[in-house]
């Protein structure tokens, strides 16, 4: 029994110990002089390749890349429409005929064909008309070529608009169909 007491004792003795501080009494050491600076060597160049190995990060940040700048770039032409209608005019189809190509050389980029109307009409007319106007725009581009599964459809009615004054002009930059990319096929 005694032995374990002044084992102990001497364990709590050595544990007190080194939790003594020292006091407070002088100003505090003087900080070391900082090293004189050396340029920062640049960073190693990364490995080369193996070959047959996958680039995959690589390509899905130029895939990322690619549809930043074709958004960016406005690569992808909004089309118009004559009022209280959804019929694709000549020169819209031209447009369209444009952005097919792209989405054609761009094969990896999801779409959503956004229709847009005017702010006469009610809001139910007005979607019903904006579906209708991105549905045509939807199966010109199939017909030209661009996957279907590729493109989603929305209508935002009148809700939506890029320019608030109550003119003709405004109202005819309002009927349109915008072309937003949205995202990239799987796999490719």
């Amino acid at each position: 029994m005694r032995r374990t007491s002044l084992a102990l004792f001497l364990a709590m003795s050595l544990g007190l110990t080194a939790c003594h501080h020292k006091p407070k009494g002088g100003p505090p050491p003087a900080a070391p002089a900082p090293p004189p600076a050396v340029p920062a060597a640049p960073p190693p160049a990364p490995p080369p390749a193996t070959p047959g190995a996958p680039i995959v990060d690589d390509y899905e940040r130029l895939r990322q890349t690619a549809s930043d700048e074709i958004e960016k770039m406005g690569l992808l032409a909004d089309i118009h429409f004559d009022y209280d209608k959804a019929e694709l005019r000549d020169g819209d189809r031209q447009i369209l005929a444009r952005n097919a190509e792209t989405l054609k050389k761009f094969d990896f980029l999801k779409i959503t064909v956004e229709g847009h109307c005017d702010e006469r009409g009610s809001v139910e007319y007005n979607l019903a008309l904006g579906e209708r106007r991105t549905k045509a725009a939807h199966d010109y581009l199939a017909s030209l070529g661009v996957a279907p599964d590729r493109m989603k459809t929305v209508s935002y009615g009148k809700e939506v608009p890029i320019c608030q004054d109550s003119t003709e002009e405004c109202w005819a930059r309002n009927r349109r169909d915008h072309f937003a990319v949205t995202g990239k096929t799987r796999g490719r």
